[in-house]
């Protein structure tokens, strides 16, 4: 009896060495999908459990991988249009005395991905019909682009140009014509996002950004600013304050990040979107104890630091391995 059958007539263990090859990627692509590895967890599960019940009726005319997708995608769209399950709120104004920011954006609710739960993604090449590599699909950058756009349009985008899926696999997985199928992949191509981070950090790089975080926890922030960009932006989603160029950047280091002097960090390397990141902590007023204030993803370009970005976020902490204090 094969594996699949043996699944149908109610074995579990069975069901679990079915789906075990497919979980991390079904993880990852619900990530995409929301922006958030606690809804990505959530959404798994609810994927398996609805794959464990509707096993009788999986016809077997798609791999089980397809149809698993298709579970997960559409449960993925069904979070996004039930709203709000898990609360958010938006960060205040970061201080009273917040310099006035390059623009505001509309709130964008993101966390990043721990390196360590995209380490068992399969190696193959994505499908015949995939656009971006699995590195470039997982970058801080891809992953806030595909966040702004309308949930069904960035279905397409990931079921086409990142999992490689063909035009009638996708239609069907979406129960579209493939018509409409393509017309909604058309509208999500016209975003674009920067590919600064689709390469591996070279060790130079990782230096760089370790430079960077000594600057950040002594404080200094003339160092900070001289390893930026000339057009580097500072981000803290969901925050909709951005900054852009080293003079902005710097005046808002110096009166929020590090509350005029008052305020130390201490960083704890770790990786996340495939870049560069830190468990950040800080202490006030000479407090012994660093307390855990989100993480920090460094976008790097050269040797210099193109975008950093303040998730102020402490749930994502344990997914990383990081305490709440030092």
């Amino acid at each position: 009896m094969s594996l699949l059958e043996r699944a149908r007539a109610g074995d579990d263990s069975a069901f679990g060495e079915l789906v075990e090859p497919f979980r991390r990627e079904l993880y990852v692509h619900c990530y995409r999908m929301l922006g958030s590895v606690q809804d990505a967890e959530d959404v798994l599960q609810e994927t398996l459990t609805a794959a464990w019940a509707g096993l009788g009726s999986f016809a077997g005319r798609a791999s089980v991988r397809t149809w698993l997708y298709k579970i997960a995608t559409n449960r993925c769209l069904n979070w996004l249009r039930d709203g709000e399950r898990r609360p958010r709120t938006v960060p205040g104004d970061l201080g009273a005395h917040a310099p006035a920011p390059t623009r505001t954006v509309e709130p964008v609710w993101l966390q990043p991905i721990p390196d360590a739960l995209l380490a068992g993604l399969p190696d193959e090449a994505p499908g015949p019909e995939a656009r971006y590599e699995r590195r470039e699909a997982v970058s801080l950058a891809f992953v806030t682009a595909v966040q702004g756009l309308p949930p069904r349009q960035r279905a397409v985008l990931l079921l086409r140009d990142v999992l490689g899926f063909r035009a009638a696999e996708t239609a069907g997985m979406l129960e579209l014509t493939e018509d409409a199928a393509n017309a909604l992949l058309k509208r999500a191509r016209a975003v674009e996002f920067d590919r600064t981070a689709a390469a591996p950090a070279s060790p130079r790089q990782l230096v760089a950004a370790g430079r960077f975080a000594d600057a950040m926890e002594a404080g200094d922030v003339d160092a900070m600013v001289a390893l930026l960009t000339d057009d580097a932006w500072l981000t803290m989603p969901p925050a909709p304050l951005e900054y852009q160029g080293r003079a902005a950047i710097g005046a808002f280091i110096r009166q929020v990040g590090l509350n005029g002097g008052r305020r130390r960090y201490r960083l704890v390397p770790t990786g996340a979107n495939g870049q560069p990141a830190f468990g950040c902590y800080v202490s006030d007023d000479g407090d012994p104890v660093a307390h855990a204030l989100g993480t920090l993803v460094l976008t790097m370009r050269g040797e210099r630091v193109a975008r950093f970005t303040r998730f102020l976020d402490n749930a994502v902490l344990p997914y990383f391995g990081l305490p709440r204090q030092l």
